[in-house]
């Protein structure tokens, strides 16, 4: 079972950063920063237009600087002939539920040939310490700030996760890389070995490195007893609450982040389902659904979360840029909860119209990613679910990809 103690709920300090913002309301200087924008100043719908797809931009590693909080940039692409959202979601370092919330509506398993699709692959980073292994639950996301040298630019490097289902919740909180395994032994808990027996799906009470191994072919050990950092050898289960609490990378990204990562690095888990950064002069705003067991009460008004707290960083720098935020838009992406990152303070902006102008890329690899897609696993949405639940899963078939 979890460690007592380690599962604890989020304070408000970490909507600091958002809610600083509204502080420039009360502006001496009658500076207005929010600012309900009529209906009909920009299209509420607008459809995607067809554009000369490009080269798609790397996903996972970035060089930003202390004043950048958002990373990436969103791109739009055309579903394959034989595409599933899984398909899509490692060729781009993405997680499943990053696509399926990204883009409402459309069929993970049957989106149909040619129809584009959102990318997500544009992050608000959280607001926590730019060191070590930064995880964002709601978000399914790490985000790896390697140490630097002295005049040398900061790194982030960032990978979707899987996490722990409910039940099985990832703790919150800051703890550290204690260990590092190659090839790892699974000895799995008592606790879900009764669970896969009463599955019908009994464990070992030990299992062997191989491709049966859950954990992958790394592993690394935390602070937290029972909580681990690892690959996986059910790779479309990333992107998902689908853990004992673990939390799990693409095979491909675990690789080379174990080689990075050295014992001792610092790990904070946070529970942010509401994003805002800055980049250049443009304010950005990302939601991604609160968590099923989060029982903590989370504000649903624009207005209110940006008074919720205040951050002197954003203050400033919302004053420099005479920023004026649009409420309407903000309310809207916290109803849509689309995980998709929306600058908000630049005027006639909406969720719409940034996707229209989004770049559109090709349908392949991104040069640079850490994936090479020569072997992907066809799966079926029943084989997502038997993932989720911890029910044992139908007969798999594995493929080399052409693509």
């Amino acid at each position: 079972m979890p460690p007592v103690g380690h599962n604890r709920p989020m304070h408000t300090p970490h909507l600091a950063r958002i809610s600083a913002l509204a502080t420039l309301a009360v502006f001496a200087s009658g500076c207005q920063l929010l600012q309900r924008t009529p209906g009909d100043e920009v299209a509420e719908k607008a459809t995607l237009v067809v554009a000369e797809p490009t080269q798609p931009s790397a996903t996972h590693q970035f060089t930003i600087d202390a004043e950048q909080d958002v990373i990436g940039e969103l791109q739009v692409t055309r579903v394959g002939a034989e595409d599933t959202f899984s398909d899509i979601a490692r060729r781009f370092n993405l997680g499943y539920e990053e696509l399926v919330r990204a883009n409402p509506g459309i069929d993970p398993w049957l989106p149909g040939a040619d129809r584009e699709i959102v990318l997500p692959t544009q992050f608000v980073l959280p607001d926590a310490p730019r060191e070590g292994l930064v995880i964002n639950l709601p978000a399914l996301r790490v985000f790896y700030f390697p140490k630097r040298k002295e005049g040398e630019p900061q790194t982030v490097i960032t990978h979707p996760i899987g996490i722990g289902k409910v039940g099985w919740s990832t703790p919150e909180g800051s703890t550290k890389v204690v260990g590092k395994r190659k090839n790892p032994v699974w000895t799995p808990p008592a606790s879900v070995r009764k669970e896969h027996k009463e599955n019908g799906d009994p464990l070992p009470k030990t299992v062997p490195p191989g491709p049966d191994n859950p954990l992958g072919a790394f592993a690394m050990t935390l602070g937290w007893p029972s909580y681990l950092i690892h690959g996986t050898n059910k790779p479309y289960g990333v992107g998902m609450r689908s853990s004992h609490g673990c939390m799990r990378f693409y095979p491909e990204d675990i690789a080379l982040l174990f080689e990075q990562i050295p014992v001792g690095t610092a790990v904070h888990v946070v529970n942010q389902p509401l994003l805002m950064g800055w980049r250049g002069d443009a304010l950005f705003v990302q939601t991604m659904p609160v968590l099923e067991d989060d029982t903590r009460e989370h504000p649903t008004d624009a207005g209110v979360v940006l008074n919720t707290a205040i951050s002197d960083r954003l203050w400033k720098k919302a004053k420099a840029h005479n920023a004026v935020v649009d409420l309407e838009a903000v309310n809207k992406l916290m109803r849509e909860q689309r995980g998709v990152a929306v600058p908000v303070s630049k005027r006639g902006v909406t969720l719409e119209k940034y996707l229209v102008d989004a770049r559109r890329v090709q349908n392949r690899i991104p040069a640079g990613a850490t994936w090479d897609g020569r072997e992907e696993l066809l799966v079926t949405a029943e084989e997502y679910e038997a993932v989720r639940t911890g029910k044992p899963l139908p007969k798999r078939t594995k493929v080399t990809a052409s693509r």
